[in-house]
Parts: C-alpha cells; sequence; structure tokens
C-alpha cells in the first residue's frame, strides 16, 4: 500500500526520544558514521564498552560490512601510547615484526601482520596523531575497510574511499544493521534505530527495534523497556507496509505500558496516529489523536522518587523516554523538563492532526492545525530545539501540498526547497534527502518544468542505489518520473525509463537467480564451493535468527526450551564468525571483490538480445501501468489504458476460465477469448505492428500477470468472431478453439522477473554435469507403505489430508522422457525410491543436466488458517520423512542442472514471507514465482519449467505436449520444442482449450537448448534396458 506521508514516522521519534542534533560531521561526537563512499557498503558503530578503554575520551568502533554475519574489524582512538600490537586484543593472534605502512594522506602509520587462530590473516595498523593513539585492526581481506576506516579517524571525519571486499549478495541489504544490533547496549542500538529512521532508512531501523524487542523477550531485566521497544519496531513495521505486523506490535506495546504515564501517553497516541496515516486512514487518525492522556501535572514528584531511590513501573518507563538522547533534545545543555517535553509532543500531535485535516480535504483546518504546531514549538526554549527542525520541514512539506492545490506552484516550490534544505543540513546523503529532492523534482513535473525535473529524477535514480533506504524511498515518490518519460517517449526517456523501473519491487526469484550466477563466475571450482558454502552459512544464520526469536516469544519457557534457546544463541555465534570468515578466504578471488551490478544499461539488453528476439516489460506503480519493449535496434514505451485494478480482473477472468475450483473439484469452462484478446490490446497494442517479426519473446510480467503465462493472449478480434460464428452452428463445441491466433503459436516465450536476471541467466555456463536425466515421480500411495501415516488421528490440524498422498501422478511421462532422451544412465525414480527422505541424502543430484518431478505440488494452505508452504509430494520415508519435499529441503539440494521440470500442480504460485524466511531466505516471498520456481533456482537450476495451473491427465495432454521437448534436447531451444509441442494441442479440438497446452512457462531462457550435452536422439531398445529404474 503505497504511504501518502512517507516523511511522518522521522518526526516522532525525533520529537520524542531522537537525538536533537543531527549526526554530526565529527567522527569524534558520531555513533556511527559510513566507512568509504563507494564500494562495498561498511559503517562504524560506537562500542559503549571495551577493555582497552582506560579514560572517558577514549573511542572504539566495530566495522560491519554488508553480507558479513559479525564485525570484521575494529577501530580505536585511545589517549594511552601504543604498546605491544598484539596484546590488548581480544584475538588469539601471532604476529611478525612492525613494518611502515603506506596509506593515503597518512605518515609514520605501523603495520603488523598477523595471523589469528583460524589460520585467517589479521592486520593492525598504528598512528600516533595528536595525543591518540589511532588503530584500525581486522580481518586482512577487509584491508580496503582497514585502511579508509583509519584515514577516518585521523580526519576526524568521514573520508572518501573504495571499499572491495568479498560479498555475495546474497543477504538481505539491510541485514548489516542486524549485526551491528547484535554487537551494541540497549542503549545505543535504541539510538541507532531513531537515527536509521529519521534518515528514512527504515529496513535498517526495523532491525535495530526488532532486535530490541527480541531482546527483552529474552531477558526480562529488560522488562521496564518494553513499552518503547514495542511501539518503535511496531511504527517501522507500518513504515514498511507490514500492517498486520504493526498493528500486533502496537497491541505488545499497550500490554506493557504504564497506563498513568503522560509522556508515553503521549508518544504511543501520535505514533498510532502515524500508522493510520500510512494506511491513508485520515479519519482513524484523528480518532488515535483524540485518545485522552494524563495530565503532565499527573506525573510530578518524579524527580522527587529518584532522588530519594524509589523507582516504580512509572518512573523506570519515564526514565527510557528521558535518557542521554532526551538531554540533546534541549540542545545539549540541561534536561528538557516533562513539561517542555510533553509540549513538543502535543505540537506533534497539532501537526498530525494537520495532516489528516488535509487528507480530508479540509485546508483551512489543516493550516490552523500548523500554526498550532509552530506556536507550541516556538515556546519550549525560544524555538530553540533543534530536533524539532524534522517537524518543521514536514510542516514546509504539507503546505507546498495546500498551496499547490490552490494553483500556487512557485510558492509550493519554495515551501518544498526550505523543507530540502533542513533535511540536507541535518541528514546529508540520506533517503530522507532523496525523498525531498523527489517531491522537489514531482512538482517541477506535474507543473511543465521538464528540464528541471528529468535531469532531477535521473540523478535520484543512480544516487538511490548507493544511499541505504534509498530505493524504497523512491520508489513511493516516483511515478511523475515514469509519467514524464512516457509523455516524451525518445530514446534517452526510453532508457531513463528502463533505469529507473529497475529500482521498483521485484520477485525474490530474481535476487536468487542474480547470486547463482555470481556462484558460477568465480572461475574455479574451490571459488564456488566457498561462495556456495557462504551462501549455505547464510541461510543458517537466519534461521538460527528465527529460532531464537520463536524460543524468545515464549511467554513461560520450560527448562528444555531454555536450554534450547541457549543452544541456538551459541550456535548462532559460531556460524556468525565461520561465515565471515569464509568470507574472507573469498576475498582471495577477484571477481567476488566487485559489487555485482543491480542495474542494467538499456543498451546492454540490447546487445543481449539476439535478431527476432523482443524484451517485453510490465510495469505497474500504484494503479497505473507502463509497458515498454527492448529489440536490438529500437525501445518503445507507454501507458498502458487500465489500471491495476482493471488488470487483476481481466487476468481472473481469464484463469478462471481456464479452470476454477467448485466445491473441491476443477473445473473447466469455456476459455474467455473476449479477455484474453482484450489484454492483448491493452499489453501489446501500443507495438502490434512489431509483434509478428518477434520470434523470441522475453516476457516480464508484472503484478497480476505474474500469475498468467503470456502465450494464452489472442492476438487478433477475427479469432474471437470466428470462435462466435462457430457457436451459432448446430450443435456447437464450446470447448473447440482451433484456428485461434494465439500469442504463442509462432514464437518462444520466455518469463524473466528481471531485465538483470535475464541476463545472467542467458550469460550462465552450460552444465557440467555428466549424466543426461533423473525422472522422479508416481509416490507410492500411504495406505500401501506400513510405515507411512494411515489415519487423521493424531496428525497436527495444518497437515494436508492423507488423500494427497493416494493419487499419485503416473510416471509414463518420465519414462517418456528417459527413452527420448537417450543416455545410457539415464534414471527414473518412484514408488518407495521416491521420497523426502531418499532424495535429502541423494549426493549425485548435481551429475544429471535435466531433472524431472512428475508428482503433486502444494502452494496454497492446506485449509484455513494454516500457513502455506510449497513443497512437492514424495513417498514417505521409513524415517525423518513427511512425505513432502519442502521449500527449504529443496533449496539445500545441491544441483547443476541445464532444466528442472516440473510436471505437477500450480509449481509457478507463491511462497509466503513466513515460509521464504523457514528456509533461511531473507529477502522476497509473496510474488508468483516465489515459490517452487525460486527453491529450485537457489538448489542450482539454471531454467524451471513450471506450471501455473494443475496439469491435465485428459487425452494425454501432458504426456503429448511434453514430447517433443524432449527431442533435439541438446541443439534445439527448448521454447522452440515447447512451442511445437503446443502447437499440435492448439491444432486438435480434443486440446485446443488453453488448459490442455498454456500450463507451462519456462521461467530462464527460452532460446537455450533443453540440456548441454546429450544424444538428443532415440535411443536404441538395448539403450532403454540399460536405463536404470529405481523403485525401492
Amino acid at each position: 500500500m503505497k504511504r501518502i506521508v512517507p516523511w511522518l514516522a522521522a518526526t516522532a521519534f525525533a520529537l520524542a526520544q531522537g537525538p536533537a542534533l543531527a549526526s554530526p560531521v565529527a567522527i569524534s561526537a558520531s555513533d556511527s558514521f559510513r566507512v568509504g563512499d563507494h564500494g562495498v557498503l561498511c559503517t562504524a558503530q560506537r562500542r559503549s564498552e571495551d577493555s582497552r578503554f582506560t579514560s572517558m575520551f577514549d573511542r572504539g568502533y566495530d566495522v560491519v560490512c554488508r553480507d558479513a554475519a559479525t564485525p570484521v574489524a575494529r577501530l580505536y582512538a585511545l589517549k594511552a601510547p601504543a604498546g605491544d600490537p598484539a596484546k590488548g586484543t581480544d584475538k588469539d593472534l601471532s604476529c611478525a615484526n612492525p613494518a611502515e605502512a603506506t596509506i593515503a594522506d597518512l605518515g609514520g602509520v605501523a603495520k603488523v601482520e598477523c595471523r589469528n587462530s583460524a589460520g585467517l590473516n589479521y592486520t593492525i595498523y598504528r598512528l600516533r596523531r595528536g595525543g591518540e593513539t589511532l588503530s584500525a585492526e581486522g580481518l586482512s581481506a577487509y584491508d580496503s575497510a582497514l585502511q579508509v576506516g583509519l584515514r577516518a579517524l585521523a580526519a576526524d571525519r568521514p573520508v572518501s574511499g573504495e571499499i572491495s571486499v568479498a560479498t555475495t549478495n546474497a543477504g538481505d541489504p539491510a541485514a548489516f544493521a542486524r549485526v551491528q544490533a547484535a554487537s551494541l547496549d540497549p542503549a545505543q542500538a535504541l539510538a541507532a534505530g531513531y537515527d536509521r529512521n529519521i534518515e528514512g532508512s527504515y529496513a535498517e531501523a526495523s532491525e535495530f527495534f526488532e532486535a530490541l524487542v527480541g531482546r527483552v523477550r529474552i531477558n526480562d531485566s529488560e522488562a521496564n523497556k518494553a513499552a518503547e521497544y514495542y511501539a518503535n519496531a511496531a511504527m517501522q513495521q507500518s513504515n514498511l507496509g507490514h500492517m498486520a505486523e504493526a498493528d500486533r506490535l502496537f497491541a505488545d506495546a499497550a500490554k506493557v505500558a504504564d497506563g498513568s504515564d503522560a509522556l508515553f501517553g503521549r508518544l504511543f497516541r501520535n505514533l498510532q496516529a502515524m500508522h493510520r496515516l500510512n494506511q491513508l486512514d485520515a479519519e482513524g487518525a484523528l480518532v488515535a489523536l483524540d485518545t485522552a492522556v494524563p495530565a503532565i501535572a499527573e506525573a510530578a514528584g518524579s524527580s522527587e522518587r529518584l532522588t530519594g531511590g524509589f523507582i516504580d513501573k512509572q518512573l523506570s518507563q519515564r526514565l527510557q523516554v528521558d535518557d542521554d538522547a532526551m538531554i540533546k533534545l534541549g540542545g545539549g545543555a540541561t534536561h528538557l523538563s516533562e513539561t517542555e517535553r510533553g509540549t513538543l509532543l502535543d505540537a506533534q500531535s497539532h501537526y498530525l492532526r494537520g495532516v489528516a485535516r488535509r487528507m480530508k480535504g479540509e485546508p483551512d483546518a489543516a493550516r490552523s492545525e500548523f500554526a498550532t504546531a509552530m506556536s507550541d514549538y516556538a515556546s519550549v526554549r525560544g524555538g530553540a530545539v533543534r530536533s524539532m527542525h524534522w517537524m518543521i520541514a514536514s510542516i514546509f512539506t504539507e503546505q507546498a501540498q495546500l498551496a499547490e492545490a490552490q494553483g500556487k506552484g512557485s510558492l509550493a516550490e519554495s515551501h518544498l526547497r526550505e523543507a530540502l534544505r533542513i533535511y540536507e543540513d541535518d541528514y546529508p546523503e540520506s533517503a530522507t534527502v532523496l525523498s525531498a529532492k523527489a517531491r522537489l523534482a514531482a512538482l517541477q513535473a506535474r507543473h511543465g518544468a521538464m528540464s528541471d525535473a528529468i535531469p532531477a529524477y535521473r540523478q535520484l535514480v543512480r544516487d538511490a542505489a548507493h544511499v541505504p533506504g534509498g530505493s524504497e524511498a523512491l520508489r513511493a515518490l516516483i511515478k511523475p518520473y515514469f509519467e514524464a518519460l512516457v509523455a516524451k517517449g525518445d530514446m534517452q526517456s526510453a532508457n531513463d525509463f528502463f533505469l529507473a523501473s529497475q529500482a521498483m519491487v521485484r520477485p525474490g526469484v530474481a535476487q536468487t537467480q542474480a547470486v547463482f550466477a555470481r556462484e558460477l563466475s568465480g572461475g574455479s571450482d574451490e571459488a564456488s564451493s566457498l561462495f556456495r558454502q557462504s551462501i549455505s552459512l547464510t541461510r543458517d544464520i537466519v534461521v538460527t535468527d528465527a529460532e531464537i526469536a520463536r524460543l524468545g516469544a515464549i511467554d513461560t519457557r520450560t527448562p528444555e526450551e531454555n536450554q534450547l534457546l541457549v543452544a541456538a544463541q551459541a550456535h548462532r555465534q559460531q556460524v556468525g564468525a565461520d561465515q565471515t570468515a569464509l568470507l574472507a578466504q573469498l576475498a582471495a578471488f577477484p571477481k567476488f571483490r566487485v559489487m555485482a551490478s543491480s542495474t542494467l544499461e538499456l543498451e546492454g539488453m540490447q546487445a543481449a538480445l539476439k535478431p527476432g528476439e523482443a524484451y517485453y516489460k510490465l510495469l505497474i506503480v500504484d494503479e497505473t501501468a507502463y509497458g515498454m519493449l527492448v529489440r536490438p535496434d529500437n525501445s518503445r514505451i507507454f501507458k498502458i489504458k487500465a489500471t491495476r485494478d482493471e488488470l487483476e480482473k481481466l487476468t481472473d477472468a481469464i484463469r478462471d476460465s481456464i479452470v476454477i475450483e467448485e466445491s473441491n473439484q476443477l473445473v473447466t469452462n469455456p476459455f474467455n477469448l473476449v479477455a484474453a484478446h482484450k489484454m492483448y490490446d491493452l499489453l501489446f497494442g501500443a507495438v502490434a505492428g512489431e509483434v509478428p517479426s518477434i520470434r523470441h519473446l522475453v516476457f516480464e510480467p508484472d503484478g497480476p500477470l505474474l500469475k498468467l503465462p503470456a502465450n494464452v493472449l489472442v492476438m487478433d478480434q477475427a479469432s474471437v468472431d470466428a470462435y462466435v460464428a462457430r457457436q451459432k452452428a448446430k450443435n456447437p463445441d464450446e470447448f473447440d478453439f482451433t484456428g485461434t491466433a494465439w500469442l504463442g503459436r509462432d514464437r518462444m516465450i520466455s518469463t524473466a522477473v528481471s531485465a538483470q536476471s535475464f541476463i545472467d541467466v542467458r550469460r550462465l555456463p552450460a552444465s557440467r554435469a555428466a549424466r543426461n536425466y533423473l525422472g522422479m515421480g508416481q509416490n507410492a500411495p500411504a495406505a500401501r507403505l506400513e510405515w507411512a501415516p494411515h489415519s487423521e488421528q493424531g496428525r497436527d490440524p495444518c497437515d494436508w489430508a492423507l488423500s494427497v498422498w493416494n493419487k499419485p501422478i503416473s510416471s509414463a511421462e518420465l519414462r517418456l522422457a528417459s527413452l527420448r532422451l537417450g543416455g545410457m544412465d539415464n534414471e527414473v525414480v518412484t514408488e518407495e525410491g521416491f521420497s523426502d527422505t531418499a532424495l535429502r541424502e541423494r549426493e549425485d543430484l548435481k551429475d544429471f543436466r535435466i531433472i524431472q518431478f512428475a508428482t503433486h505440488g502444494l502452494v496454497t494452505a492446506p485449509r484455513p488458517g494454516c500457513p502455506a508452504r510449497p513443497a512437492l509430494v514424495t513417498s514417505f520415508g521409513q524415517r525423518d520423512s513427511d512425505g513432502l519435499l519442502s521449500f527449504k529441503e529443496i533449496f539445500d539440494l545441491r544441483l547443476d542442472a541445464d532444466t528442472v521440470i516440473l510436471s505437477a500442480c500450480d509449481t509457478a504460485g507463491a511462497a509466503t514471507a513466513a515460509a521464504t524466511r523457514e528456509a533461511g531466505i531473507g529477502t522476497g516471498g509473496n510474488f508468483a514465482l516465489d515459490g517452487l520456481v525460486r527453491a529450485f533456482v537457489g538448489a542450482g537450476a539454471r531454467s524451471v519449467i513450471a506450471s501455473h495451473w494443475p496439469v491435465p491427465d485428459d487425452y494425454d495432454a501432458t504426456k503429448r505436449l511434453m514430447s517433443l521437448i524432449y527431442e533435439d534436447s541438446s541443439t534445439r531451444p527448448i521454447g522452440e520444442s515447447m512451442r511445437l509441442s503446443e502447437n499440435l494441442l492448439m491444432d486438435d479440438p480434443l486440446t485446443s482449450h488453453p488448459y490442455y497446452w498454456a500450463a507451462f512457462a519456462i521461467v530462464g531462457d527460452a532460446a537455450k537448448p533443453l540440456s548441454s550435452g546429450g544424444t538428443g536422439q532415440l535411443a536404441d531398445t538395448q539403450g532403454a534396458v540399460n536405463q536404470k529404474e529405481t523403485h525401492q
């Protein structure tokens, strides 16, 4: 859901708890700073205590870099003279003698080369400067971060520099904030969370607050801080659009808050109002703001109680609001009084009322509320409370909207520029600054100042990739840019559109494809092995973090659960250290010290396309849809004349005419040709003249089109008219669609999930597997296996019914494939041999170029109220088996496959975010194609052939459809084989309905063959006899 006021959340924290001043430029006065300004993202976070600190002036920082699960280095500024470099560290080091080092802008630097107990190289740099001993020490693989960090300490400000260290690009971009949060004490983590929030980096802020929530759940000694932690965590979830989770956390905060606390009551009231505004619920925000809160006088006596040594729940909670950050709120001199803080929070409530009134179309009431907010602000220390600048900037932004609504464009621009000035002064190079610039550019675009707006947006798109939270901030404000580019429509606009579109959220499988491509780019088996191990450990960390959170959330843990929690925490610490060590080893391979590009220039896509190919990108922003067609020699961008909601309804109409579940039965209706032609006209009408010459269409869907294969679209009205005419004849066959001009009839179609991931897949080297084909399916019914469950009694209510296992899909298709693909060592595994246990234990899966499953796919929830966890049905194994190959278990397989074929039900469906996290994947989920397709890509499949709906057995349709795919498998493009097979069914009246031929989508590159090797010819009889078939 779009957030209409994305700057609101920052204001609450700045007013109620956050620092009065923005992070100053001087490092000595900062809690954190970025190390370097390009390359891999690394940050330094101040340590609250350290065994080396001997005075209050000593400082230390942990350095955390993207993808590393633990800090990789430390920076120190100590008053004590330098001693033995190896002494005083908490590392077991064996070091050589110091030597002089050359570092830009610095002289007199001593360098000590060491090895730690894990056998990793460790470097220490030391410099005496200005009465301090400055040092940077850490893993030698992070030498660029060490040198830039030391330069920053010496200059007492962040300095420019490239950080060239190993990165996998596999982790959640905000995961390094999670690592920092784990290393900080609660007060520091809270302050860091506020800073990230004010900067607009909501995903990072969320990590700090979630870490604090996790600590308070585990450690009862911090229970007095719970309300603040829960409320902050709730606000971040609201900022990120996770409204249900925000509601849950707000409810948790309410449970533990002291209702008599006047200040926290005001803070909580304001946060809940902002949560409503994030949901565009202005009326709900006003209701929240009308919540009664205690008068400030009710909290009087706090100072006396504190002086007397009496700290009750109310006063304890007060101290959490009145912490060191609150001292800064008054300009750094003295504490703000309780009355002053209450006045500021009330001023904010008037500001929020103004926002709500403006949203309700009440401009005069809004202005009145803003004026009251400004007056209250001025009444506190003469308006000298600097942290209130956030509210002032926000009011300028609101006033700009009011002025523009009155037709006063120049005044609106003046207000936005004043807001931008405040943001740039207080938080330079932050996501909030990007948002302010984007609002200004949007205003300019709406008023026709394209010469200013378009260059500004162009720079914002490039800047967003390097600012934490930048892309997320830009997404909510970028629509005017797309509108301007489409209206202009020239080649420069097309290139700008192509770049900007890549900032939008894509299915998680796009990242998984990019990670797989990065793994195979290492250039050696050792490099790929280290990369894979690092990815596995990263996933282990995500799973362990989830388990720690689960155990921590238990209100009253048993002794056994406490033991499990301690063990999980120990495991997390060890696996984090192991993962960081692996990354250090990976740094020996230059390929992995380069950040993988997340954006692709238009000319790069055009260069990758072959004659007769085209890349079609559908982009939906809010309710507006855009299309882009890229050919090797030209490109077109255009606006689609339908809203998201209209496309959703049209997609559903088409899908429901293919197959729909009614009364627990799958029903096929006459196909909706009218809707399919309308969809074609909407998506391709602007480029209809180009389509006939396209022989390979790479289709990147968005929104509802992710769940519909493009090949079912109907290209002309004549097909619709001919069908309608046939229905007027006597005894017409309403399921006969022969002669229809399907989009998929004359061209191959690939499904892409992002431009960069398609290029990555196209460039992937072929499988090096020695064996050609492995087919698995036709599970053994549970009733036939003595070790399988035979009754629903005692099973989990959210388990699938045993009837799922009693209707296995025939293995005939697998045997046909094995026969036609040839090869002396093809293998077909069915019945008892096809169990989840057996699959997990196989170590030779990476030896097959083609792997096919003929079984049921489960992508929905077994019943209402249960979670949806994608899986393939297998036979029940004799141990540790649930008869399912789960999303996580698929991800854990080790494949080296050119193609994985999923002849199962709806295998192109989504996985929930929860199921994704259970598999150790920190990003994505809730998109079509993020389920089984993503899992197999993660396991090592270059292309996946998946189905959009349950594949039919009638008329041997699936068997006939797949038969041609196996011919010429090493030479003919897989998309061409699919097209030829589909045409056979299209032209048969019995199977011309798309239900029979259109289910499968090729997620990957359809221009590649099914397999990189093998004979591709029909096997002789003796070969068929020699092929291995396993039943048990």
